[in-house]
């Protein structure tokens, strides 16, 4: 093959931001992972797709700490997280948000970010207080809750919920954001405008974005890659384009023919595997 400077090899590792190894999670005999070997490069957006129980959700958990696999590993750069607690790995810059909204509903909108900045980055002089400050502010008026602001988090409607949701793992800061099904409970007209907040927010940290999607629309307008699970394992990986026209994801998960175009809208909630 071609040479390649020690420089460009440092530059090209220095880019993978996530990555996995062998990564297997068995629950009795169903394979939630299959043996999972992958790697995510820095400031790109990942859609994982699969029909319910395909193991993207299963992914999702293993990477943030939420699970553990049977044997493999999961890095975040070039640092071993495998078996970690999530409070931990959130703490490296790995964000989540989930299926069903997780706040703390006692609190209001505003101090649910707080709390999400505090957990993420240990704000301690009077300048990152302030910054942290400008950041909550920045993603209130971005998704559209500055009305909602002082309103306990138990009050909220739905989609409100979930925009918060989402908005507690952007404002971490985080080098990862990891986003499981974040256009479920958004309303049609709000989702394209949802997704588009988070990927642009998401670039500009240069974060990479991994999210699951049922929605073929959003993934083919917003993935740089997808990756397509079923039984536990990746069976597809590459563009939206060449993804979707696969002949094993068109029978297997999208559909034949028209499965573009009539798969655009979520399935009911994934379980455990999916």
């Amino acid at each position: 093959g071609a040479l390649v400077a020690p420089e460009a090899v440092r530059e090209t590792r220095m880019t993978i931001a996530l990555s996995t190894r062998g990564l297997c999670r068995s629950f009795g005999a169903v394979k939630g992972a299959d043996n999972i070997t992958v790697e995510f490069t820095a400031g790109t957006v990942v859609a994982l797709i699969g029909t319910n129980g395909a193991g993207k959700t299963t992914f999702l958990n293993l990477v943030t700490g939420y699970l553990k696999p049977d044997s493999g590993s999961v890095l975040l750069g070039e640092r071993n997280i495998t078996g970690m607690e999530p409070r931990d790995i959130t703490r490296l810059g790995v964000a989540r948000s989930f299926q069903i909204p997780q706040l703390f509903d006692q609190l209001t909108v505003d101090e649910n970010l707080e709390v999400a900045e505090i957990i993420a980055r240990h704000a301690s002089t009077a300048s990152q207080t302030k910054e942290l400050a400008r950041v909550r502010a920045l993603a209130l008026e971005r998704f559209g809750l500055v009305p909602q602001r002082d309103q306990l988090a138990k009050t909220l409607p739905g989609g409100a919920r979930k925009l918060l949701d989402i908005a507690m793992a952007v404002v971490s800061h985080p080098s990862v954001l990891v986003l499981d099904e974040p256009t479920s409970g958004v309303s049609a007209e709000e989702k394209e405008g949802v997704v588009e907040t988070v990927i642009e927010l998401a670039r500009g940290l240069n974060a990479m974005t991994l999210f699951v999607e049922h929605d073929m629309e959003v993934v083919a307008q917003y993935a740089d890659r997808v990756l397509a699970f079923f039984e536990g394992r990746i069976i597809a990986d590459g563009t939206a384009a060449e993804v979707l026209d696969a002949p094993e994801v068109r029978r297997l998960i999208v559909g034949t023919a028209l499965g573009c175009l009539l798969y655009t809208s979520p399935s009911p909630r994934d379980g455990l595997l999916s």
